[in-house]
């Protein structure tokens, strides 16, 4: 991982670098979901990077990025995002944003289309959250401040992951590891993320101006953004085009890794 000053703030990021022969290669820039880092697109990198450049981004608190103060709310998240993509000379990219990534996608492609060729929106949403469940963020918040996260776990897996990966033996060492990384986040930091997830604002007044080619993406079994979310994205967003993995819940690019970069692959050559 490499960083970047943006801000105030040293932001970790990967970076493959543009492809052999290929320096004008378009970048595909990569924004993990809540309690993940930029690793849960590993897969994807290793088949795409043949091809465009790949970046991969660790929000505040996350991955290998360290704890900052404040900033942790997503209009925040994304002025970073925004401050990358410039730093770094990458626009216009590829967006591929998971859940929270995608909740930075959907204001960089409302806000700052300019920086953008595409948006993939991966098990995510334009809506606040619902009631119960931001209650169900903030209580999980509160445990991970206080005595970490795994006394949760049990409670977070089957929002993380479908029950068909989870029934898996395949899948049981890639659980493994999301845990032993969680378990390494600062304890303040992880709760202050949970936080900017559980408070965020709504953004669907904002989508039906997006005017990048969009693809929404998510798992048939997906609890945390379940599919009608998705519907509601695509419904709002002008020209956007909507894919149900079969098997699949909220953590999409481990998931279904293969299905995922065949998506990719085939959206992003088009856009």
């Amino acid at each position: 991982m490499s960083t970047i000053d943006v801000r105030g703030v040293s932001i970790a990021y990967g970076d493959t670098g543009s492809p052999t022969g290929r320096p004008d290669a378009p970048t595909i820039v990569f924004g993990h979901g809540l309690l993940f880092g930029g690793w849960v697109f590993r897969a994807q990198v290793a088949a795409l990077r043949e091809h465009y450049r790949c970046v991969t981004l660790d929000w505040r608190g996350q991955g290998d990025t360290p704890p900052t103060p404040g900033g942790y709310d997503m209009d925040t998240l994304t002025a970073d995002a925004v401050a990358v993509i410039q730093r770094l000379g990458l626009a216009p990219v590829h967006w591929v944003g998971l859940s929270m990534g995608g909740f930075v996608g959907l204001r960089i492609a409302a806000r700052h289309g300019e920086l953008l060729r595409s948006l993939t929106l991966l098990d995510s949403s334009a809506d606040a959250e619902e009631p119960t469940e931001a209650g169900a963020y903030r209580r999980l918040a509160l445990v991970a401040r206080l005595v970490g996260v795994r006394p949760v776990l049990g409670r977070v897996r089957p929002t993380m992951f479908g029950p068909s990966f989870l029934a898996d033996p395949d899948g049981r060492p890639v659980v493994a590891e999301w845990a032993g990384r969680l378990g390494r986040v600062d304890r303040s930091a992880l709760r202050k993320a949970v936080l900017g997830v559980a408070d965020r604002p709504p953004v669907d007044h904002e989508i039906p101006g997006i005017a990048v080619p969009t693809l929404v993406v998510v798992g048939a079994d997906d609890v945390a953004t379940p599919p009608e979310r998705a519907e509601r994205m695509v419904a709002r967003i002008p020209g956007a085009r909507l894919e149900v993995v079969a098997d699949c819940g909220h953590t999409s690019p481990l998931e279904q890794p293969d299905v995922i970069t065949g998506l990719l692959r085939g959206f992003v050559a088009g856009a």
